[in-house]
């Protein structure tokens, strides 16, 4: 099964252009690469425009590379797709929809700040974690330039606490790197990535 994480950061490179950076706004699976449906995509293009380039896909399983179509905020598959997935990840990820809650802090010109979130992990493995989360005044967005996130998630086991450094966050979505796990959560994490 071939799953495109909500979130998923897809590069698509075109001729004669600069690579265009697009965000899944939705899960997608499929059985196979050539039966993904459409992926829609954050993008810039208004309508009516058509790209057609290679498109570096993000998927759970790691990364390929397929030639697609970009029209209307959809990303299509299209053409022979390659028959291979390469893993660019050490660690096995889990997507799933884990609640969260905890505090961000962020970088401001008036000095640093600490903000409550709520929200859920959408995806995760021992060494970092997509997180879907707003603040108290519930706007559809993180306020810009969060540095790193305390951050107390319900896993199947219980709760886990760790301090998550940011990697790359746009609009509700952030993801990044764990820079402390508690003792007992690392554990059980790396038994619950293993344990497909």
């Amino acid at each position: 099964m071939i799953t495109v994480p909500a979130g998923s950061s897809l590069t698509m490179r075109c001729p004669d252009t600069q690579p265009i950076v697009l965000v899944s706004l939705a899960e997608v699976s499929a059985p196979f690469l050539a039966e993904l449906p459409p992926i829609p995509v954050l993008s810039l293009d208004g309508p009516g425009v058509r790209r057609i380039g290679i498109l570096e896909l993000v998927t759970a399983s790691g990364v390929t590379w397929v030639e697609a179509e970009l029209r209307n905020d959809q990303l299509t598959v299209i053409g022979d797709a390659p028959t291979d997935v390469v893993q660019r990840r050490a660690a096995t990820r889990r997507p799933g929809n884990y609640p969260a809650i905890g505090t961000a802090e962020i970088e401001t010109i008036d000095g640093r700040q600490r903000v409550p979130i709520t929200g859920r992990v959408e995806d995760i493995s021992t060494d970092g974690l997509l997180l879907r989360a707003t603040t108290d005044d519930n706007l559809p967005a993180l306020p810009y330039g969060i540095e790193r996130i305390l951050l107390h998630v319900t896993m199947p086991w219980g709760e886990m606490t760790a301090t998550i450094t940011t990697v790359d966050q746009r609009a509700d979505l952030l993801r990044g790197t764990f820079e402390w796990i508690d003792p007992s959560g690392a554990t059980e994490l790396a038994r619950f990535c293993l344990g497909r």
